[in-house]
């Protein structure tokens, strides 16, 4: 069996992750051509552990038919006031057992109805007569979501204390391009898992700081010292705390990650540029953790144009290069808890234990990288946990973001996080 396909494997033994188990959402549909992205939606929260009911309004069943959704979910479709054979009062049942109701497509007479208290079709009656939290998603051409009628009802909603998850700049029902397009159904589920956090997470009012990837030194415009890490950890712990309530800044060297939405993205190339974006973002913040692979060293100078192989000596080309910054240990805040990464090959326990003393670590999260299924470039790891008491607990083959929950939860057992 090749690596590739023993990573696969583990992969699939792990479990999956499931941050939304346990939980009802209650998904309103109204009328607009993007109501199509909200059966994509409903799928990604059902594989996120969550039981979807479904309100539609009279338009939203021209464009896709209650059958699809009752096919699809295994809560409740409601797309009929009228229907003797709904049972009684379902929109308030569905209502009150939501932890949270995600409109979307949220078209601008929804949009006005949610914000004045109007009940006259599944998805309004439902809003009303629910307390969870509400996360509206508008989806309109670019000229009637900048309408001031429609503004004003959002601002209304946000100040009562709704999510609003959008709209997209993108390709619009018209043709034309604009800010009124829904967004895609990675980021409506990722909003409903942070509007279900920040209501009540165990991360509530802390602040979290992640790192992710592998920074890049340049030798020049087109090559860099880096090293294989996709950042996948790093991001799996920034979704993790998000969807724990906490408000999380990931620093990383990759693109922003898709399902984003409540993580505030801070993009880097350089150890010196990570160093630089940690020490501001950590004014307030409760922790640190670093799980990004900081090049050891880079290049002493990096050249302007790209370096010809007649640049070169007859023996090869000699790139210098000097030590980067302990970036972890330099980050100068006395009440920030910071919590380490090692990337290991060997002497695993040894190597990452050398370390906690010398960064200033709460503790420290070692893997062993040369494993095909833990470590760089794969959704799964091994890892260990060492503190600076000696204390080690080992976890078993895990989807990173349940790594990353493991982590959160470590941190808000240690007696200075109080």
């Amino acid at each position: 069996m090749s690596s590739d396909a023993r990573a696969v494997d583990s992969a699939e033994r792990a479990s999956a992750p499931q941050p939304l188990s346990g939980r009802r959402v209650c998904l309103g549909v109204t009328g607009s051509i993007s109501a199509y992205k909200s059966v994509e939606a409903a799928r990604r929260l059902e594989d996120a552990g969550a039981i979807v009911d479904v309100a539609m309004t009279p338009s939203a069943a021209r464009f896709i038919p209650p059958l699809t959704y009752r096919s699809l979910v295994k809560g409740e479709v409601a797309a009929d006031l009228w229907d003797p054979a709904a049972p009684a009062e379902q929109h308030v049942a569905m209502g009150r057992r939501a932890d949270a109701m995600l409109v979307a497509p949220a078209s601008a007479t929804t949009i006005a109805k949610l914000a004045q208290g109007i009940g006259d079709n599944p998805v309004t009656l439902t809003a009303l007569a629910s307390s969870a939290p509400l996360v509206v998603a508008p989806a309109m051409d670019a000229v009637m979501f900048a309408q001031p009628s429609v503004q004003a009802n959002l601002e209304l909603l946000k100040a009562r204390g709704a999510f609003i998850a959008g709209p997209a700049i993108g390709r619009l029902a018209s043709g034309g391009q604009g800010l009124g397009r829904l967004l895609e159904p990675i980021e409506l589920a990722a909003a409903v898992r942070s509007a279900i956090g920040r209501s009540v997470g165990d991360l509530r009012s802390r602040h979290i700081i992640v790192t992710a990837g592998g920074t890049r030194e340049p030798i020049d415009p087109v090559r860099f010292v880096g090293n294989h890490s996709s950042g996948k950890m790093g991001v799996a712990v920034a979704e993790a705390a998000r969807d724990q309530g906490a408000a999380v800044t990931l620093i990383t060297t990759q693109p922003p990650p898709q399902g984003r939405y409540g993580i505030v993205v801070r993009e880097v190339q350089t150890a010196l540029e990570m160093q630089a974006e940690i020490q501001q973002a950590a004014r307030g913040a409760h922790a640190l953790v670093m799980a990004a692979a900081v090049a050891d060293y880079r290049p002493a100078e990096a050249a302007e144009s790209k370096l010809k192989k007649q640049d070169a000596d007859q023996d090869g080309m000699t790139l210098e290069l000097i030590e980067n910054p302990d970036v972890v240990a330099s980050i100068d805040a006395p009440k920030l808890l910071k919590v380490g990464f090692a990337a290991e090959t060997d002497d695993l326990i040894a190597n990452a234990q050398s370390k906690i003393a010398k960064k200033g670590l709460a503790f420290i999260v070692a893997n062993d990288v040369s494993q095909s299924d833990a470590g760089f470039q794969v959704d799964t790891n091994r890892v260990v946990i060492l503190d600076a008491d000696g204390g080690i607990e080992r976890l078993p083959l895990l989807h990173k973001y349940d790594v990353g929950a493991a982590i959160l939860d470590r941190l808000r057992r240690l007696p200075s996080w109080a």
